[in-house]
């Protein structure tokens, strides 16, 4: 069971219904943006209590129905008026994605600045593979595979590093990176939580279950997964926050494919504005993921782009800030349509 309330937001709209339901006061817009919605499930200690439109709401639950309507601050200084595209950059021998495409360090800095190029907003380097059963590499190694990449497209874009490891996490921050991504939610390197409450970096807070993924599928069982999903990242950022890193700092990921079954996946993906409700951005990291090829009937990783794409639209129309991608001129150009689509007329400018 997962202690405490949570109010879930349904009944999603966009576009001139959006703004004609905001305007009359049939619903909220989802963290400040361009969703809105009109009903919410309210959950205490794990129970549905069920759902209903915003304004039949009880008045002790309006607190935290309306905290999910306000703007999180702009996550490391980013733009916050649409979705991001966070590309992915694999110095690796073993990626489930690109088989070691990239393991060479010019050919990944020379892929880093081509996805640059294609309209990526931030940059996501790791050294280490956390696909399921990926064997652990020592911090060590793991900078010298990431440290010239980090160095070099830092000078271009803000760059995340993909890390477990506290000396990685300093080691990239010297270099030049200015967000830290951790797959464990800062639990599989003690000494994490107090470098990130010293550097001032923003940091993305993933669910996995345990910190290890060599075994995290081992661990795929949830009685309500995107409930817990959620009470496991409020209590991370719980624990981040009494140690000094505030929540304008974190960004919160639901762990596609990490110690997840398909219809984990899908009710993740489906459920993701209860991750709203945390007050934090949301990352979603869908692309290329087994499910994807699953459903499609797809094997190899880099022929998903189409399911990608699909993925990454399904989590911007649910209010994710960040999609973390491989391909990403094909979700540049995606979310460009969509977003017109959804607002029924080109963008500005």
């Amino acid at each position: 069971m997962t202690a405490g309330r949570f109010v879930e937001p349904l009944g999603l709209l966009t576009g001139p219904v959006a703004f004609h339901a905001l305007r009359e006061g049939f619903a909220l817009p989802l963290q400040g943006g361009d969703i809105a919605f009109s009903f919410v499930r309210l959950i205490e200690d794990g129970e549905d209590l069920g759902v209903g439109p915003i304004k039949e709401v009880p008045e002790d639950w309006h607190d935290a129905m309306h905290a999910i309507a306000q703007r999180p601050v702009p996550f490391a200084g980013l733009a916050s008026d649409r979705p991001l595209v966070m590309g992915v950059v694999n110095v690796t021998p073993d990626s489930f994605s690109d088989g070691g495409r990239h393991f060479d360090p010019a050919v990944a800095i020379a892929a880093g600045n081509a996805m640059l190029a294609a309209g990526a907003d931030i940059l996501d380097v790791g050294g280490e593979s956390t696909r399921p059963g990926a064997a652990a590499i020592d911090a060590a190694e793991e900078i010298a595979r990431i440290l010239p990449v980090v160095r070099e497209l830092a000078k271009a874009a803000p760059v995340s590093v993909d890390t477990r490891n506290a000396a990685t996490m300093q080691a990239a921050l010297d270099a030049g990176a200015e967000i830290v991504n951790d797959v464990s939610a800062l639990r599989h390197d003690p000494a994490a939580l107090t470098l990130l409450a010293k550097s001032q970096a923003p940091v993305v807070l993933m669910h996995m279950p345990g910190d290890d993924p060599a075994t995290m599928q081992s661990r795929a069982s949830y009685d309500d997964v995107a409930l817990e999903v959620a009470g496991f990242l409020r209590d991370r950022i719980a624990t981040c926050e009494a140690l000094g890193i505030p929540r304008g700092r974190i960004a919160v990921d639901p762990g596609i494919g990490f110690g997840k079954t398909l219809a984990h996946n899908l009710a993740l993906i489906d459920r993701l504005p209860l991750l709203a409700a945390l007050g934090c951005r949301v990352v979603l990291g869908a692309s290329r993921k087994r499910f994807i090829g699953t459903l499609s009937g797809v094997e190899e990783a880099g022929q998903r782009v189409p399911g990608s794409i699909a993925a990454a639209l399904a989590g911007a129309a649910r209010g994710a800030s960040v999609l973390r991608v491989h391909d990403v001129a094909e979700t540049v150009q995606a979310l460009t349509v969509w977003r017109a689509c959804a607002a029924g007329r080109a963008p500005e400018g």
